[in-house]
């Protein structure tokens, strides 16, 4: 009896460890990008060390439930300024890459709940510092 209890203690285990290495979905892949880059754009944003450049960016504000996000991360990635810093070469190379599984990989599991474009304009508030 106490190696078949043994045996089904490590299948439970085993069972219990699959289930929590699950891949990740297409949505939850596109939310934890967006949320790099926006996170990644206020850092940009905020950084004393950035280019004067920076400064002349569009606005990066993402919500992948915004059906304009696509609009605003084509405008964003085509946008001239900025060649000369990487962070930005490395944003926008994230933002085009967040676009192209929107549009091919995850097109027909993400539904979108506004066309909002005004909603993407959000000004992003720079982090309160403490004294």
């Amino acid at each position: 009896k106490l190696p078949t209890m043994k045996m089904l203690l490590l299948l439970l285990v085993a069972l219990l460890s699959a289930a929590s290495a699950a891949p990740p979905t297409c949505y939850s892949r596109v939310l934890s990008l967006s949320k790099e880059i926006t996170e990644s754009f206020k850092e940009l944003q905020t950084s004393k060390t950035a280019d004067s450049c920076v400064g002349t960016l569009p606005r990066l504000y993402l919500d992948i439930h915004n059906y304009c996000v696509l609009a605003k991360l084509r405008d964003f990635v085509a946008y001239p300024g900025c060649d000369r810093v990487p962070e930005v070469n490395e944003l926008k190379e994230k933002a085009r890459s967040l676009y192209t599984i929107l549009i091919s990989y995850c097109r027909r599991d993400l539904v979108f709940l506004t066309d909002d474009c005004n909603a993407l304009e959000i000004p992003i508030s720079p982090p309160i510092e403490h004294s």
